[in-house]
């Protein structure tokens, strides 16, 4: 009896102490200064708000608790109370609409539910921005001029191209190829980065020459940008995050803007896309490279270790190439940087 006794106790030990462990292990998502309770304002994001209780903000999916008291539970509105709980050991966050803050009672809510990433970082790279392959930009009508022998122009204008439209409808939008995109590792040629100009309406066609009426400009119209029909993108206010698959890994191809250093909240490009997996909601770990030092011993000139320098979330993809917003960064991130599952 006392050797069954001492059985049993040693197996409930033994369970305690796993399910402590399993408790610990989840609690390490917390941050140590995390809050029991967050009420929501208006310029909020979820990754904010998450980094407020978690460790790494683009785990909120795995402690999200979905409630099914609210019309959508999917989305917080400012007012709504974001509180930390435990189930099953686990933290869970939740969300309650009974702040006193904001009134209770909303049938449909006048405010815009808080989007997943902020959009005003990246909102002018969804509607301006597309990597085209080289066939397409070759094959593209380009701008001939406009009447009297105009080279620029702007909306309300008309100018003329020439070539064959990639699709036929009336809507077209006019690009210009801004940069060339090559994988630093296999020298693939990856794509042209073009920015959206204008749109334009097709008014007429003869042969091979194309009338349009630009009806929306960005900047002015030149000879030899490219007519592109118009990408109808729709604005994703609500991503979810994943992290990037595990055998992918890849490196940063340019700082979109011009610059070559990042830092939180820039849009970087990637060299990686549709091909290999690649999907919106991804988030990458980025690793600045190793510098490399002399050893003052042997004279030799030694690569430092890569470290971890942030994050990225990717939220537009294409064939082989996307961009991402770096949405934490601890160090300058460059171009050239390695990118990683996180």
């Amino acid at each position: 009896m006392k050797k069954l006794l001492c059985g049993l106790f040693a197996l409930v030990l033994v369970s305690l102490t796993s399910v402590h462990a399993e408790t610990r292990k989840d609690s390490l998502l917390l941050r140590n200064d995390h809050p029991q309770e967050y009420v929501v304002v208006k310029g909020d994001t979820l990754w904010h708000i998450s980094g407020r209780f978690l460790q790494s903000p683009w785990k909120w999916p795995e402690v999200w608790g979905v409630n099914p008291q609210v019309d959508n539970p999917h989305l917080i509105y400012p007012g709504d109370v974001i509180y930390l709980t435990w189930v099953n050991g686990k933290p869970r966050l939740g969300v309650r609409r009974d702040s006193g803050i904001y009134p209770r009672a909303r049938v449909s809510p006048l405010v815009k539910p808080i989007p997943a990433i902020p959009l005003r970082d990246i909102i002018s790279f969804l509607n301006d921005n597309r990597v085209l392959s080289e066939d397409i930009l070759k094959e593209a009508p380009y701008v001939l001029g406009g009447p009297k022998e105009r080279i620029l122009a702007g909306a309300g204008d008309r100018m003329y191209a020439r070539g064959q439209l990639v699709t036929e409808q009336r809507r077209q939008g006019i690009y210009r190829p801004a940069n060339e995109y090559i994988d630093p590792d296999t020298e693939e040629f990856l794509g042209y980065e073009t920015l959206k100009i204008a749109d334009a309406n097709v008014s007429a066609r003869k042969d091979d020459v194309i009338t349009l009426d630009i009806i929306k400009s960005h900047k002015e119209v030149r000879i030899l940008d490219r007519v592109v029909p118009t990408e109808e993108v729709r604005i994703q206010s609500v991503y979810h995050p994943a992290p990037a698959p595990a055998e992918v890994e890849g490196k940063i191809l340019s700082v979109l803007g011009g610059v070559r250093d990042a830092g939180q909240f820039n849009v970087v490009a990637i060299n990686r896309g549709l091909r290999e997996g690649i999907e919106a909601g991804h988030v990458f770990a980025t690793y600045r490279r190793g510098e490399l030092i002399k050893d003052p011993v042997t004279k030799e000139m030694v690569t430092l270790p890569q470290e971890r320098s942030g994050e990225l979330m990717v939220f537009k993809v294409f064939e082989k190439v996307s961009y991402g917003l770096i949405m934490r960064s601890t160090d300058i991130i460059s171009i050239g940087d390695v990118i990683r599952e996180p």
